[in-house]
């Protein structure tokens, strides 16, 4: 936690006021005096929100930001770290530029999901993707896909992703969903190992009402909601919407998406490119 604590005092070095999780506060030197919070009611007065870690990390740090609309500016430990966008060498220039207003601010879109007796309470959207797994069984599931009312298809597989533009680098890239830009206005729905080989990831615009339905052998099946998952009876209905709620993610003026994906996803390195 070396880095943790240097970040820490560098923000005490500029004199900023810092409120730390309750969970990481065993980790400050004890030399430092931080407050801690607990819950998200405690962050009223709070402009920024730190995510240390990868993009997963960013993920669970949205049920404290979200509802406050507070921007979060994610600082990349992790490996690829599409949304966490601030290295660890990066941080004293970012703190500046904070301070400096040399920032922007990018508005993600969240998908909402409904369900009787959903599971997931208020905390009911993704900012990456929903998903829609088999459980309890090696046997595929059969999902009915409706896009606002009208049957698209019966998917045959393990599961289906429905993913943000934001999602698109995330789970649905791993099973050959498109890459779309986040600001693109789209839902991707993208079948995870289908049976039926000619069905392909679909993009549609995120105006669009998705509603699923599911048969299995099994009584129930899983739904995943970026970090938050659910065991859900078969019988369900599932409906996913482009949500009124949005995130705000902290860009500094160097941060270009086109550039991440070069260097994330490694292109160009082929000389023959």
């Amino acid at each position: 936690m070396i880095f943790f604590n240097d970040l820490l005092q560098t923000l005490i070095n500029r004199n900023i006021e810092i409120v730390v999780y309750h969970q990481l506060f065993s980790a400050i030197e004890k030399n430092m005096q931080i407050q801690y919070f607990e819950n998200k009611n405690e962050l009223n007065s709070v402009d920024f929100l730190f995510s240390i870690g990868g993009d997963g990390t960013l993920l669970e740090a949205l049920s404290f930001a979200q509802e406050k609309q507070i921007p979060i500016l994610g600082i990349n430990t992790g490996r690829l770290g599409f949304l966490t966008s601030v290295s660890t060498d990066e941080i004293k220039n970012a703190i500046d530029s904070l301070l400096n207003k040399e920032y922007r601010l990018e508005t993600r879109l969240l998908l909402d999901v409904d369900l009787e007796n959903n599971p997931f309470g208020k905390s009911n959207y993704a900012l990456n993707d929903v998903t829609i797994q088999k459980r309890d069984s090696s046997s595929m599931i059969t999902i009915q896909a409706y896009l606002d009312g009208v049957f698209l298809n019966s998917y045959w597989a393990d599961g289906l992703i429905i993913s943000t533009p934001t999602g698109s680098t995330a789970y649905s890239m791993s099973c050959n969903g498109p890459i779309v830009l986040p600001n693109s206005g789209n839902i991707i729905i993208t079948p995870i190992a289908p049976h039926n080989l000619n069905v392909r990831p679909l993009v549609v615009p995120d105006s669009t009402e998705i509603k699923l339905f599911v048969e299995s052998r099994a009584d129930n099946f899983l739904v995943a909601m970026d970090y938050k998952s659910a065991t859900v009876p078969n019988s369900k209905e599932i409906k996913i919407t482009k949500s009124n709620r949005t995130i705000q993610l902290v860009r500094l003026k160097s941060f270009d998406f086109l550039n991440t994906l070069r260097n994330k996803l490694m292109w160009g390195l082929d000389r023959r490119n």
